[in-house]
Formats: C-alpha cells, structure tokens, sequence
C-alpha cells in the first residue's frame, strides 16, 4: 500500500522545512490498472514496451513520480559566507536541489541579484516557501519532488493533474500559440507539439512567486521552460528541461529527471488547509 506524503514542516538545524510525511490512508490504494501488461506473477511489466495512441504517438497517459537522483554535493563550491556550507543537511535529500538534476554535472550560474535571494533562502534553510502557506509548487519543482502526478493524453488536451494540494497544468495541443497578453501564472501557459516520439512543451507567462526546487533557487517572471518527455518503455520516462531565464541565470541550463510509473493505484484527495496538519504533527 501506498503511504500518503504530503509536506510537513520539520526543525533542520536552527530552522526548519518542508519535508514528506506520513498521512491516513484513503481509498483506490491498491485498485489494479486496467489494461496493463503484466509478468506470469501478476507484477505491472514496467519493461513492456511503450503504448501508442490510436495516431500513432506514444501514450505518455499514467501515474508517474520522480526517481530521487543521486546526492552531487560540490564541495569545491565555497560557503555562503554566511555560516552555510554547501553540504548542509538540505542537500543530503536530492531531490530538493536541482543542481542533483542538471545533465552535464555543473552548477548553476547566477545573475547577482539572484544569487543574492539565493543566499537570503539559505540563511533561513528554506522557511517562507510557497509550499508552507499552501501555494502551489512551480517548474520543475512539482516534478521534482517523490510524489505523484498523473498524465491524461487526449486529442487537442494533455492534461498534468498533481496529487499534491490538487493542482493542474493544461498542455495545449491544438495548434494554438502562446497567448499574447499573459496574466501571470504559478503553472505557466503551455502548448505542447510532437518530435518524433518525444513530446515538447513550451512554457511561458509564469509569475516570480514560485521556486525552481524546495532547496531556494529562484527565477523571474521572464523564465521560459521547454520539456522533452520521452516514454522509454511502458514503466520509464525521461523528462528533459530546459530554463532560459535571463534575469536569474546567466545561461540556459538542462536538467534531466527520471519518472517511474507508479501502477496499480490511483491519486489520492489532498488539501491543504493552511498546513493545520503538519503543524499538529510537528507538536506531537
């Protein structure tokens, strides 16, 4: 059975942050998926290979959640300066930074008023992130974080329904451009089009209120993200991003996250109400 994680705030250090954590269990945890290959013992064939649409394309439709990378620590990196070394305890967890991710092993670089609310989160280690007052995650956090979003392929329509706090993203695939006046967005607008077998979405319009990861790397209302999805097999996705956003990062940079589908189960009712939850929790 799957244990539900939604985010708790737990004392690091001198400070705290938000951390999953266990919560009751509720219903369709163990509801078998239709349709899925399977081995001769019943077990999802997570190696099966890759199902198709009826045009043709790959069908990306299904549970996914984040494989945790390996932790990259740079320890050539010198400190903050203000007492935080750059192997503190957030970053024994990988996925909260997204330096873990980025696929040719360097380090970000940023814009100096960037490095700047950089090193201001740090110092607090992550306290006031959107998460804490129930505000959604951004891109790529959403993505980079264990926990489980389904995918809902459809012609015209793809839709990204995010278990935690019940968020969306709608992928336009209807032909239509990016809007030209743009309210911004927590989640971005996105229209999605077909490489070959990968699907490309491209995202702008987003607001600066949201991080790239739990670990404190921010970005501006300029950012703009392309996302390279490619099913490998029926149980493995590849998700290459790319950010280019010129007021936070002096150069575009890649990140590489690796999605598993999660069979066998279904998303589960998560609201959040101003965190009460985690804050019981932390007192007991």
């Amino acid at each position: 059975m799957r244990e539900r994680k939604p985010l708790l705030l737990t004392v690091l250090v001198v400070s705290a942050f938000v951390i999953l954590a266990a919560f009751p269990a509720a219903q369709w945890l163990n509801e078998p998926t239709p349709g899925i290959p399977r081995t001769k013992d019943g077990k999802p064939n997570l190696s099966a290979p890759v199902p198709k649409t009826r045009d043709g394309k790959p069908d990306l439709s299904g549970i996914w959640v984040s494989i945790p990378p390996q932790s990259r620590v740079d320890r050539s990196r010198p400190s903050t300066g203000d007492g935080v070394s750059n192997a503190s305890t957030l970053e024994d967890l990988p996925f909260f930074n997204i330096e873990n991710f980025l696929a040719d092993g360097s380090v970000l670089s940023m814009t100096a008023e960037a490095d700047a609310l950089f090193k201001r989160r740090r110092q607090t280690f992550g306290a006031g992130r959107p998460s804490e007052r129930c505000l959604p995650h951004g891109i790529p956090d959403a993505m980079l974080i264990p926990v489980q979003f389904k995918i809902v392929q459809g012609p015209g329509l793809t839709l990204i329904l995010f278990e935690e706090f019940n968020h969306y993203r709608q992928i336009f695939t209807d032909g239509r451009r990016h809007p030209k006046d743009q309210n911004p967005t927590w989640l971005g607008y996105s229209i999605g089009t077909w490489d070959g077998d990968t699907f490309v979405v491209d995202s702008v319009g987003f607001n600066d209120q949201t991080w790239i990861d739990d670990h404190g790397h921010p970005h501006s209302d300029r950012m703009h993200t392309i996302e390279r999805f490619r099913r490998r097999d029926f149980g493995h996705m590849d998700l290459e991003l790319t950010v280019d956003d010129p007021k936070s990062y002096t150069q575009p940079w890649t990140a590489v996250i690796q999605l598993r589908l999660d069979a066998d189960t279904e998303l589960i009712e998560d609201v959040c109400d101003n965190e009460k939850d985690a804050a019981h929790s932390v007192k007991h």
